[in-house]
């Protein structure tokens, strides 16, 4: 088995559009939540989120053609690994093609709805209903790229056609599970040596009126709009909930030896990748977290790790009251007498929840924390729950030494990943 490290990372959050501005935010203790501005949130419960502000894909894509044809969230995707294929050094382009492997996960789901507007006008009837007769009528004013750009894995094709790859490639619908399962299956298709590189990532538009509204119906998310950049409080007594978030976060991942060879920067080595379902409840997840608990002990079996060998976990930590504390229970259970000397920390506060860019931004968390030996705080942790009791290291960054770390995802309905990382030592 091939070993597999990490040599470019291509972060879009709302903290910054690139790796070293998301991470100084990150270290700096700064937060992107706010009202939300892009459109009017009067009748929603929760009107609080984090936006990336000016977001300008111009200025990493040069064909404006191709950015028309894309959404939002596809956008995020091919500036994201725009971003990592840049930060790598490598000249993906200039490889074999059919030995480059693509992984991506999203929760997209439809195109610019405000395309079909008129349409949907146009088929009510007198008395407001929907008339699919008025409908079928006024379905040639629609936008005739409308689905071809809402397909899921468009990104696929936009990132392909940009560098050539033409290696296996993947595309995976889910939430926070989602990103970070692509990050897992390229390793994995690099350790089997199916691809000789990957690019693989997680990305969402979590904060878009469509996906705002949904989540605001599940009632996950935190209601006290009036604390702003202070309302999602993971592990803290007062927790309300969730606050959503948008961006991507994408890697560059080579088989060592290559990287070594060609004098790569290597933020970490991953060694190990592992998944569990909670098999509970929809929308609810186990009490203890069993699904999240059998995701880390298998990446940790993996990584021919003990629990003792971590320093560092890149927490889920969305701020929900069960979900907290379901996720501080597993930690325990897996790390038991090590839990005393363990730190975690969730960075959602600062970003808010990407959804499926959520897993795989805790990747790059673990692996810059281990690159740069400093952890990222947990903002907003002003009282911690006695249910969650951890070190998640509440208000500051803090330089330490450690040389693995595990990054955790939990899905929407009982998913869960983890994925061990090492820092490369020479």
């Amino acid at each position: 088995m091939r070993r597999v490290v990490i040599t470019g990372i291509g972060l879009v959050t709302p903290l910054g559009v690139g790796t070293e501005e998301t991470w100084r935010a990150l270290i700096e203790g700064k937060s992107g939540v706010g009202p939300l501005k892009g459109y009017s949130v009067t009748t929603l419960r929760t009107q609080l989120g984090a936006e990336i502000p000016g977001f300008a894909p111009q200025n990493f894509v040069a064909n404006r053609k191709v950015l028309r044809k894309m959404t939002r969230t596809d956008q995020f995707a091919l500036v994201g690994a725009t971003l990592a294929v840049k930060d790598s050094g490598l000249k993906i382009a200039e490889q074999d093609g059919e030995r480059v492997g693509l992984y991506a996960g999203s929760n997209k789901e439809v195109s610019d709805l405000m395309y079909m507007r008129e349409a949907l006008l146009a088929a009510r009837g007198q008395d407001g209903t929907a008339d699919f007769h008025r409908f079928g009528a006024s379905a040639g004013t629609i936008y005739p790229l409308f689905y071809v750009e809402g397909l899921q894995a468009a990104s696929l094709f936009f990132i392909s056609e940009a560098y050539g790859i033409k290696g296996a490639n993947t595309y995976f619908a889910g939430t926070a599970e989602s990103g970070a399962t692509a990050i897992g299956s390229a390793y994995r298709a690099l350790r089997r040596g199916e691809v000789d590189v990957a690019v693989a990532g997680g990305y969402d538009d979590a904060v878009s009126w469509w996906h705002m509204t949904k989540m605001d119906a599940l009632g996950l998310m935190t209601d006290r709009n009036d604390l702003g950049a202070a309302a999602c409080r993971p592990y803290d007594r007062n927790r309300t909930g969730m606050v959503m978030g948008e961006g991507a976060a994408f890697f560059v991942i080579e088989e060592r030896e290559a990287a070594a060879k060609r004098g790569a920067r290597m933020y970490a080595e991953i060694t190990g990748y592992g998944s569990g379902h909670d098999a509970y409840k929809l929308l609810t997840p186990h009490p203890e977290g069993r699904g999240l608990a059998l995701a880390m002990r298998a990446a940790l079996r993996e990584a021919g790790s003990a629990p003792d060998a971590i320093g560092y976990v890149a927490s889920h930590g969305s701020g929900t009251r069960l979900g907290d504390a379901s996720e501080a229970r597993a930690i325990r259970s897996v790390f038991g007498a090590s839990t005393e000397g363990l730190a975690a920390s969730s960075v959602k506060p600062a970003t808010g929840h990407l959804v499926a860019g959520a897993g795989a931004l805790n990747v790059a968390v673990a692996a810059l924390a281990l690159h740069h030996q400093v952890v990222p705080p947990t903002l907003n942790l002003e009282a911690l729950d006695p249910v969650c009791q951890m070190d998640w290291v509440p208000g500051k960054a803090r330089e330490t030494r450690f040389d693995q770390a595990l990054a955790l995802a939990r899905g929407l309905e009982g998913e869960n990943v983890a994925l061990a990382v090492r820092a490369v030592r020479a």
